[in-house]
């Protein structure tokens, strides 16, 4: 069977995210979601959760709380990191990771896992959370309206 999953803040969920979460729907046997609670903006994890849980009511979604705050590329970082999420998939048989990020090799390598990225040069979205949230109303071809609602009303 072939499980996998992808990671991400989802601040806010836009067009690069859904075509990494269909292309992991459509490959995999089942497909997880982590969502991560983040301070970059004023929507819970709760709330972006629901979002994809709306769009995807196939997509297994897990809540990430309360994550390390150390981030990087170094050894020490992955770690951190990496042990923080192995808390979270624990009893889940993962096989592959869906990511457009520089750290889903490490992901991949130290679970063991295969690794597949999905638009890591923004060819097919050229969008970013940073770039909508910095103008939503500019980037709103890139967002659910479900999601542009929820950040109207945070302005």
């Amino acid at each position: 069977m072939k499980v996998g999953f992808t990671i991400g803040k989802f601040a806010p969920l836009h067009k690069g995210h859904q075509y990494l979460i269909e292309k992991g729907l459509k490959e995999m046997d089942e497909f997880y979601v982590i969502v991560y609670e983040t301070n970059v903006m004023d929507i819970p994890v709760e709330q972006r959760a629901s979002w994809i849980r709306e769009l995807y009511p196939n997509v297994h979604i897990l809540l990430a709380k309360n994550p390390p705050s150390q981030y990087g590329l170094d050894e020490e970082s992955i770690k951190i990191q990496m042990d923080y999420l192995k808390k979270i998939i624990k009893d889940i048989p993962v096989t592959h990771f869906y990511n457009s990020e520089p750290y889903g090799k490490f992901v991949a390598r130290d679970l063991g896992i295969e690794e597949v990225q999905v638009d890591r040069h923004r060819e097919k979205y050229a969008i970013s959370g940073t770039k909508i949230r910095k103008n939503v109303n500019e980037n709103k071809q890139y967002i659910e309206e479900i999601v542009y609602k929820e950040l109207k009303q945070k302005q």
